[in-house]
């Protein structure tokens, strides 16, 4: 059952990489280097503030689905969606242009009301669902701009926004009617226990994962600062495009990490977390190899004249791309056992590296230093979750290769799809 669904989850998010991958075509044609450059820094923005509000929107929906009624945890999620949404954006407001603000607040708030919903989905191991609003994120964002663009005309880089607001407006909407129609609206309450559980479990998850995000994006900011936006968005274009990868490692996260949250049995969760990560780390190679195939003119040509050093930027990031998503494994299982303190580790440790090189490599190197101190900071601290992992395990080298019972199974599977 669990392989099963790990391949639905994948087709999932293999479909989401080819429209990720056609949206950024699209906005680098459209609007160019330094239009892009703003859609990543405004995303990032988008991404500092949903680390507050998934202290009781991200993995604590999930973790406590099965543990709580629905009614006891989805009201804490909710109130605090609206209460960060609003309110960080507005403190961003002191750094940013106030048409991007408003924004900010719109996207802020619908995203994390959606979040609630969908991880209220994998926690209750309905990956199915899980699965279908994380398509339909990217169909119905690619729809609203189209029409925006098109019929609407508003052809500036607000309509990425707008399309956004919206697509996350009509999937919040969509997704409450499912989850109410499970729920006694009558029995919803706030109690300060489940609260406090909610808000423990959270903050601990999201610190790791806020640490994490530094790492990932804090030289958006370094490139700003010393560079400019146009290598931001530059960067950024070669940044989403090797970590469009790591949707194989998503994939199988999400669903050890719903499967281990109800699962007592700890042998099984650590086989499971082996077969994830000999999966997760075959066919992310695979995919690292095939993008190094494409020649450096065709990337110019896909997303334009300005993004000539997308294929170096994706060489000089590979060896942490593949990193990260294999140890992205691993962090999922000690989170899905709330063994919260390692991940928070390892995220400082990559973070403090990120941070000092910065100062010393960016203003020197440019895009090339930001390349090579994210890559450097991915293998430090995806080293120490391996380290961690394999203490309490024993270390086999065929917890990398598929085994042939294993690579039969996904043939089948594929070949029964069609």
């Amino acid at each position: 059952m669990m392989k099963s669904t790990i391949l639905k989850t994948f087709v999932s998010r293999f479909l989401i990489l080819i429209l990720n991958f056609g949206l950024v075509i699209y906005t680098t044609n459209k609007w160019g280097s330094e239009g892009k450059g703003v859609i990543s820094i405004v995303i990032a923005d988008l991404t500092i503030i949903s680390f507050f509000a998934n202290i009781f929107v991200g993995s604590s929906m999930s973790y406590f689905a099965s543990k709580f009624k629905t009614e006891e945890i989805l009201p804490f999620a909710h109130l605090w969606s609206i209460l960060v949404g609003v309110l960080i954006p507005v403190i961003f407001s002191f750094n940013h242009a106030l048409e991007y603000s408003n924004y900010l607040i719109g996207l802020s708030v619908l995203s994390s009301l959606l979040a609630a919903n969908v991880n209220l989905f994998v926690g209750q191991q309905n990956i199915k669902m899980f699965n279908l609003y994380t398509v339909l994120q990217q169909i119905i964002h690619i729809v609203f701009i189209a029409v925006i663009v098109y019929i609407v005309k508003i052809t500036s880089v607000n309509a990425y926004f707008m399309a956004q607001i919206s697509c996350f407006g009509v999937l919040f909407l969509m997704s409450t009617f499912q989850v109410l129609k499970r729920c006694d609206v009558k029995k919803i309450s706030f109690s300060k226990t489940i609260g406090v559980k909610l808000f423990d479990y959270g903050w601990k998850t999201q610190l790791s994962a806020f640490l994490q995000f530094l790492n990932n994006r804090l030289s958006f900011y370094f490139l700003e600062y010393f560079k400019g936006i146009v290598s931001v968005g530059v960067f950024s274009v070669g940044i989403a495009f090797s970590e469009a990868i790591w949707t194989v490692s998503r994939s199988l996260s999400v669903v050890l990490y719903a499967d281990v949250v109800n699962n007592t049995n700890s042998n099984e969760a650590i086989e499971k977390t082996k077969v994830s990560l000999r999966i997760s780390f075959l066919i992310t190679l695979l995919f690292i190899v095939v993008m190094l195939l494409i020649p450096a003119p065709l990337y110019s040509m896909i997303f334009g004249k300005d993004f000539s050093q997308t294929k170096e930027i994706v060489l000089f990031l590979s060896p942490g791309i593949l990193a990260i998503a294999t140890s992205n494994i691993i962090g999922y299982y000690f989170a899905g056992i709330n063994k919260l303190r390692i991940l928070n580790v390892k995220a400082i440790i990559g973070l403090v590296f990120t941070v000092i090189s910065s100062f010393f490599i960016i203003p020197k190197w440019g895009i090339r230093g930001a390349c090579v101190i994210t890559s450097i900071s991915y293998c430090l601290s995806s080293g120490l979750l391996f380290w961690r992992f394999y203490k309490i395990t024993e270390f086999h080298i065929h917890d990398f290769i598929l085994s042939k019972s294993e690579i039969n199974l996904l043939l089948n599977k594929v070949l029964k799809k069609k």
